[in-house]
């Protein structure tokens, strides 16, 4: 309870995500913040911030291209905006006696998480639970986020911490019917490959230990099992930039394959809870031009989760589990990560 006797029990929740740029002026500083990330580009700073600043420089006018086609910016921050809003009447009818109410902490663009620590500390709660927009942990997301909010944040309440929840079921439940939904009004193109694609990271990241991959793997296979017998699926990885040796295969590649094959496709942004450049550029105008080029009969693909009912209510239940422990924690709910994924939380027993 809140130390002033009589007061209403505070809890606040913060929704971390990426950020996008508001408009064609904006992409450029946003991508600066993206590369001048250690997590992104693990140089020290000296180099860092230089390299940070060609490369935004560099691939301003491709970006500023890309985010034109969805009006000129990211339409990341108002569909996360309807998220907390959702959020924020599912924890309301959970916690009738308390004033709930959810933050949005963007990592690389407004609101910064520094602009919402303030604003968290000024609402003095009692309780916060630190809530990721990613499915699946990365140290280069989550990892990223939970750092920066830490060295933000100096408000009250205790503190309790999701790390990831890859396998939750009425986040798996709301992909498949997501999924099937949209292969139903497709007319069931057949025979298809469901392709689960994620954003990729570099091979060295996962060689150091990160979880991500194993994550989405899991995610895929929860999906399936629920949708059921008969599906010919893949995991598939996109959005590779640079040189170096990324995760594979390439959602690209395993496109033009199906299509050679005779196959329709139905993808899914199986790591991205909202739309944004990824699904409303990336696969919904380049990957489909390619499946055409490519010959593929049919090309559907499965909306993001957005305020789904199931997946709103599964971050309701999330963050009641969360607020019911004895003692602050980092909590990933059922999931429990290899031993080899040294980079989780759960496996180096962080605490929040």
């Amino acid at each position: 309870m809140s130390p002033l006797s009589g007061n209403r029990r505070k809890i606040a929740v913060v929704l971390f995500n990426l950020g996008g740029p508001d408009g064609q002026d904006s992409v450029r500083p946003f991508l600066f913040n993206l590369f001048r990330d250690k997590a992104i580009i693990g140089l020290p700073a000296i180099a860092r911030y230089p390299l940070a600043a060609l490369i935004s420089t560099t691939r301003t006018k491709l970006a500023q291209a890309n985010y034109a086609i969805m009006g000129g910016g990211s339409p990341l921050l108002p569909e996360t905006e309807k998220q907390a809003s959702a959020l924020e009447a599912d924890l309301a009818a959970r916690f009738p006696d308390a004033e709930t109410r959810c933050f949005i902490a963007m990592r690389y663009w407004k609101p910064l998480t520094d602009q919402t620590a303030k604003a968290v500390k000024a609402f003095a709660p009692d309780e916060v639970v630190l809530l990721p927009l990613y499915p699946q942990f990365s140290t280069t997301t989550t990892g990223s986020s939970l750092q920066a909010w830490k060295k933000a944040y100096a408000g009250p309440g205790r503190i309790s911490t999701v790390c990831c929840y890859p396998t939750d079921e009425a986040f798996i439940q709301a992909h498949a019917e997501l999924i099937q939904a949209a292969y139903d009004k497709a007319g069931r193109p057949g025979p298809a490959r469901l392709l689960f694609s994620a954003h990729g990271l570099p091979e060295k990241v996962i060689l150091a230990g990160d979880p991500y991959q194993q994550q989405i793997e899991a995610t895929a296979a929860a999906v399936t099992a629920r949708l059921g017998a008969g599906w010919d699926w893949r995991v598939t990885y996109q959005s590779r930039v640079g040189p170096m040796k990324w995760i594979g295969p390439s959602t690209e590649e395993e496109i033009k394959a199906a299509s050679e094959q005779g196959l329709a496709l139905v993808i899914t942004p199986i790591a991205f809870v909202s739309e944004h450049i990824e699904t409303l550029v990336e696969l919904d105008h380049e990957y489909r031009d390619v499946a055409i080029k490519a010959g593929c009969p049919a090309y559907v693909r499965a909306p993001a989760l957005g305020v789904t009912p199931k997946f709103i209510g599964g971050l309701g239940q999330i963050v009641q589990n969360a607020l019911a422990a004895a003692e602050p924690i980092v909590t990933a709910c059922a999931w429990r990560c290899g031993g080899d994924r040294t980079q989780c939380p759960n496996k180096q027993g962080a605490q929040a």
